[in-house]
């Protein structure tokens, strides 16, 4: 069975609008999320992302307001993340029309809250972020929106991941994250190759060809792209040309 590769959007929400930095600092407003998120359907979106990127830092919720009105305007599944404590916050989420949820921080400190998660919602909807950088000693956790090093090996951490219950990593590499310089292609590759699941790779992307080269040369089962698209340099129809030109399998366009 062909498995069609995902194209996801990301916005990264502070204050309510959609923001976008480098290396998760330097953030400028882009704009509406709801707004942005349904120019992204009608391009072609697979999934599109909500990130709550400083709710886990200021020890708050989730806009919990923005996924009911955005859950209410999308037809595509919308996932979302940020200050997803326990499975009260993931409940809400969840009742607030979110088809996937993704926790990042409070799994990297408390492993096992993935499979309290798994165990009550499903691993169709439990999606763990991961934010890696690589260090001295290899591939290294971090969280809390990138500021705390969790101590966490990334590629055991992965694998711990998918033996508790995940049903999706997303893959996120500090370091590529904004640079627009393309995806981190061997920590992509030895995330893929240490788990089963469906890994999204995220952080990086800068142009079309990025998108093309990490599906073509690691295991991924979408590409997550907030600056490439927010800042128009291409859209998702474009990036779905450019996939069935190289024969990489895509959900076809509308029409």
């Amino acid at each position: 069975m062909v498995v069609e590769k995902r194209i996801i959007p990301c916005l990264d929400i502070m204050g309510g609008k959609v923001v976008k930095g480098v290396n998760f600092v330097d953030l400028a407003d882009v704009g509406d999320p709801v707004e942005i998120a349904m120019r992204y359907e009608e391009q072609g979106a697979d999934e599109v992302v909500f990130l709550d990127i400083t709710a886990t830092h200021e020890g708050r919720d989730t806009v919990y307001w923005l996924v009911e009105r955005a859950a209410g305007k999308l037809s595509i599944p919308l996932v979302v993340g940020g200050g997803i404590r326990d499975a009260r916050d993931f409940r809400k989420v969840i009742a607030c029309g979110a088809a996937k949820v993704s926790v990042n921080s409070a799994a990297a400190a408390r492993p096992g809250l993935i499979k309290e998660l798994s165990e009550e919602f499903g691993k169709h909807c439990l999606v763990v972020a991961i934010d890696g950088k690589k260090t001295e000693s290899g591939y290294r956790v971090f969280t809390k929106g990138g500021r705390e090093d969790a101590g966490l090996d990334l590629v055991e951490y992965a694998r711990k991941c998918e033996e508790l219950g995940a049903g999706e990593i997303l893959l996120t590499s500090m370091d590529g994250d904004g640079t627009q310089d393309g995806y981190d292609i061997e920590m992509t590759k030895a995330v893929c190759e240490a788990v089963n699941i469906p890994v999204v790779a995220s952080g990086g992307c800068g142009k079309v060809s990025d998108i093309i080269d990490v599906f073509r040369e690691t295991g991924c089962a979408a590409a997550l792209a907030a600056s490439l698209f927010h800042y128009g340099m291409a859209t998702v129809g474009e990036v779905k040309l450019e996939m069935e030109r190289n024969g990489i399998p895509c959900r076809r366009l509308k029409g």
